[in-house]
């Protein structure tokens, strides 16, 4: 039996900027209606603002484990209705309907799903203005009596339609499920699924303290650092770009750009006061506290953030994405003695850190991972995968020189600028530039980058020429044929998949189009979807392959393709399904794990418990469906989170 469920809800904390969990764990936090449909009956509504109460066979369904509860982003409805009857509601009987359009790369938001499908009962647009009408606060006004929330009697014409808007995202989330019928959620995916929202509601501890002291010290720091700005220029505004600028030109330095870089490149060509000046700027501009910001917004009253991050949010792979403090980009630290830092941070010792670090921004950024910390009697075991997505290229495409390489030693930079220009790998130490042009290619052109790739990823910086990146793209790929080769073949099967409807193999990865879709299907089972495909020409004037998707727009529109970028695709899908599945050993071995970023989980492990190298080796065995494939994970123990 299934349940389809859609609730509306009331919080005075922002939803969008704080996530589900601190918004109902405010005392203010309410359910108001309460939609709902068992299997293809119609749908219902239960009005709880008005005093309604929800059926028997509803609250026996919610804890009934042999019915499914269905919704769209159910996330979002479990949390609600746990917090609402104070019941924890497991999400062992919970799918949703978000997670199964996402496996299929379609948009993450009801209405953007109802569009690409075309149903018939499309979510009401006049949701968003009842909405922010009945389910935020608002604004105390003559008009209104000074009140801070609407509630039904304020408009009952408004509230009939917000129980009509409720009606209907129960009845557009069933239409989806029913058009996606022949594409279910694999169990392996579900169990996953269920894994994640443990791992979200489980949450990880904040260190309150430290947040707070970051959050003040950097506002005491700006204070000092424009002080001091106005003192050297006199300008009423030293923040502002065009009082900056003409206090410059009047100097003889005229600039079209005072961002980051630009600020940079000027410095070494300045002296006196105009180089004090664009040294404070560079620190008046650099932000290290949004995030600081984010934990305070997030943290609930266990003194945990959850919710941190979203299932199969990167539709494409099925990675997951980062969601509030997004952990996906924390800053790395490197500071010598981070302890130290921290600790002169809690203490409200601001001028120590200034006088004994370089610089109190970048201090406080590189502190942000140790916001994070283990519950009392327990400490942070982490570890990761070694160069993941390397052993995953090399193993795909059979390039046995590096699966060697990966077998044994690992020192794939090294071994890379040996095979690129015929150096003994005894000679390429730390320090030499073979080892940095090595590095450089093996970041930029895994996946078909060339000079471009090279140049964003920083190798004019480094010190290479213009002149000498083309040589080094030729080198790279000379040195990685069966690399080179599995591209163009991956590119080749998918164009003949599309083109003549038949199934194509290129080793490992299998490519079939089916209803209009091109999937390519991983060793591990899973399929990545790319809907609509068609033979275009691209923008080099040659047939290429295109599908409908969400663009960095974040728009639905039609995308190019080729074998590269659908080889990236390929090897970020299949590490991301090693993370998962090494998540699952470690659940199922009795870890908890409070976060995990990329290719690394982050364990609570009760002191005295387990070890490193446990952990390492559970996360070290390849799957059946990964015979070869030599994984790898280092890690280590700490007492608040950092990149060791």
């Amino acid at each position: 039996m299934y349940l389809s469920i859609d609730i509306e809800t009331y919080s005075d904390v922002d939803l969008t900027k704080c996530g589900v969990y601190a918004y109902v764990d405010s005392p203010n936090f309410t359910v108001l209606l309460f939609a709902y449909a068992f299997d293809d009956e119609e749908t219902k509504i239960v009005d709880l603002a008005c005093g309604e109460k929800l059926p028997a066979e509803v609250l026996e369904a919610l804890t009934d484990g042999s019915v499914i509860k269905t919704a769209f982003n159910a996330a979002f409805e479990r949390t609600c209705l746990s917090r609402y009857l104070n019941t924890p509601l497991s999400p062992a009987s919970w799918q949703c309907t978000a997670v199964q359009s996402a496996m299929l790369a379609l948009p993450l938001s009801l209405d953007g799903v109802g569009e690409v499908l075309d149903i018939r009962r499309k979510k009401l647009k006049e949701g968003t203005d009842l909405v922010r009408y009945f389910s935020i606060p608002c604004k105390p006004t003559k008009t209104n009596e000074g009140r801070t929330r609407n509630l039904p009697e304020h408009s009952p014409e408004k509230w009939e339609l917000f129980k009509t808007y409720c009606i209907r995202d129960v009845d557009a989330e069933r239409e989806i499920r029913w058009k996606l019928r022949n594409f279910q959620i694999p169990e392996s995916e579900m169990e996953l699924y269920r894994l994640d929202q443990e791992i979200n509601d489980r949450g990880i501890m904040v260190d309150r303290d430290l947040v707070s002291h970051a959050v003040e010290c950097d506002l005491q720091y700006k204070d000092m650092v424009t002080a001091q700005a106005y003192e050297l220029t006199g300008l009423n505004n030293p923040n502002s770009v065009t009082q900056i600028k003409e206090w410059l030109m009047d100097r003889g330095v005229e600039v079209e750009s005072l961002d980051k870089k630009s600020v940079k490149g000027l410095i070494p060509e300045t002296d006196g006061e105009v180089l004090e000046v664009l040294k404070l700027r560079l620190l008046m501009a650099k932000t290290s506290i949004k995030k600081y910001e984010a934990i305070e917004r997030s943290v609930c009253s266990d003194g945990r953030v959850h919710g941190l991050l979203q299932f199969y949010g990167a539709n494409r792979t099925g990675r997951w994405a980062g969601r509030l403090v997004q952990v996906q980009n924390l800053p790395q630290n490197h500071l010598a003695d981070l302890a130290l830092a921290r600790s002169l941070i809690k203490q409200g010792r601001y001028e120590d850190v200034d006088l004994l670090f370089d610089s109190v921004p970048g201090v406080l950024s590189e502190l942000i991972r140790t916001a994070f910390v283990p519950k009392p009697g327990t400490r942070f075991i982490v570890a990761d995968f070694s160069a993941i997505e390397a052993r995953v290229l090399a193993w795909f495409s059979g390039e046995k020189w590096r699966l060697d390489v990966f077998a044994s030693h690992g020192k794939i930079y090294e071994a890379s600028a040996s095979a690129m220009f015929g150096v003994p790998i005894e000679e390429i130490t730390k320090g030499s530039p073979f080892r940095q042009k090595g590095k450089i290619a093996e970041l930029a052109l895994g996946y078909g980058g060339s000079v471009g790739a090279l140049t964003s990823m920083g190798a004019l910086d480094m010190g290479l020429t213009e002149e000498e990146l083309p040589i080094l793209v030729n080198q790279w790929r000379s040195a990685n044929p069966h690399i080179t080769k599995f591209w163009w073949d991956v590119d080749a099967a998918a164009t003949s998949a599309v083109r003549e409807k038949k199934e194509m193999v290129v080793g490992k990865v299998c490519f079939s189009y089916k209803s209009g879709i091109l999937f390519i299907t991983l060793p591990s089972g899973r399929k990545l979807s790319y809907i609509k495909p068609r033979l275009d020409t691209n923008k080099f004037g040659r047939e290429g392959l295109t599908y409908e998707g969400i663009g960095e727009s974040k728009k639905w529109l039609r995308i190019e393709t080729y074998g590269p970028k659908l080889v990236e695709n390929i090897v970020q899908a299949t590490s991301r399904d090693l993370l998962a599945l090494a998540m699952l050993r470690l659940r199922n071995s009795g870890f908890e794990i409070v976060m995990h970023i990329h290719d690394e989980a982050v364990l609570e492990v009760s002191e005295g418990y387990s070890s490193v190298e446990d952990i390492c080796r559970i996360m070290s065995v390849a799957p059946e469906w990964a015979t070869g494939l030599p994984l790898r994970a280092d890690g280590y123990e700490c007492d608040f989170y950092k990149k060791d």
